[in-house]
Order: C-alpha cells, then structure tokens, then sequence
C-alpha cells in the first residue's frame, strides 16, 4: 500500500459540506469531494483516485494545490469560458463599434484594418485567425453582392432588350 496522503485543514469538514451544497458543477463536487475523503478518513492517493474515478496524479496536484493555496486552489474557472482570451466579449464590442457604424454607413470593413486596431489596444501583434474568430463570435460575416440573379436566363435578357420601349 502506498504512502497516505493527508489535507491541511484550512476548512472543516461542515464547511466544506456547505460548500459541496452550493456547487452544481459535477467536477468541482467530485473535487471537494476528494479534499474532504483525505479529511475525513486520510488514504493513499491511489485508493482515493479508484474511489472517485480519477487519475492517480489527479488527486495528488488537488491536494498539493489545496495544502499550499487553500480553498482558492480549487475555485479555478474550470475548462473553456475563454480563460486565454486577449478581450472580454464586451471590450471586443467597443473595438469593434466604429467598424460596426462604418459598415452600416455603407463603408467595406476589412480583417487588415480590424487587425491593426485590435492590436493597437491589446498592445501587442495578433493573428490573423484571432481576428476571424472574433469577427464570427460577434455575428460578422462576409456579405457579397451576387454577380447575377440565379433565376436569370440570356434569352429572357435579350427578348427585353428587343421589346423594350426606348
């Protein structure tokens, strides 16, 4: 059997109940849940693992990460919600406004100039797939004028052309 892993007790265990009561994201339950099984009865890391299905080094960073931060090593943002984004969704607005009032004003946006001044409010160089996905975060797409009607025929074009009244 292996080494026993035990938690600091920055919290007790009823307080770490309440917690387990407020929280609605299985992983952060199944996270909490770890910290208190090494509270309440200290096992080794692997048999904790098998208990809640994750990886053995899974429960040794939660509680390492635990022992040295506290509770605020758990409380991370999770997976996905944009945790490397440069902008959050309302300061890409305000970028974007002046385009958006320039293209309603009939005037063409372009990637090369949206990228400019993105980059000179970020600070530093971007790339091109970042602006394009911003752009399509934001409902932009490109809009082009058909170069014919598809329920066009020539000869319908030129029987006009010779009945039209000049």
């Amino acid at each position: 059997m292996g080494k026993v892993i035990r938690v600091q007790p920055h919290l007790t265990v009823e307080e770490i109940d309440e917690r387990l009561k407020q929280l609605h994201d299985f992983w952060r339950i199944r996270r909490w849940m770890i910290i208190r099984q090494a509270l309440v009865d200290p096992a080794p890391a692997k048999a904790i693992a098998f208990r809640f299905g994750v990886s053995l080094f899974t429960v040794r960073d939660l509680i390492e990460a635990y022992n040295r931060q506290g509770p605020e090593a758990l409380e991370t943002a999770g997976k996905g919600q944009r945790q490397h984004a440069y902008l959050s969704v309302e300061e890409e607005q305000t970028v974007l406004s002046p385009f958006l009032e320039a293209s309603q004003a009939g005037h063409i946006g372009t990637v090369g100039v949206i990228k400019t001044a993105l980059e000179s409010h970020i600070g530093h160089p971007i790339a091109t797939s970042t602006v394009y996905r911003m752009l399509a975060r934001h409902q932009w797409r490109k809009v082009v004028p058909r170069p014919r009607n598809p329920r066009s025929s020539k000869a319908d074009q030129e029987a006009f052309k010779k009945t039209f009244p000049v």
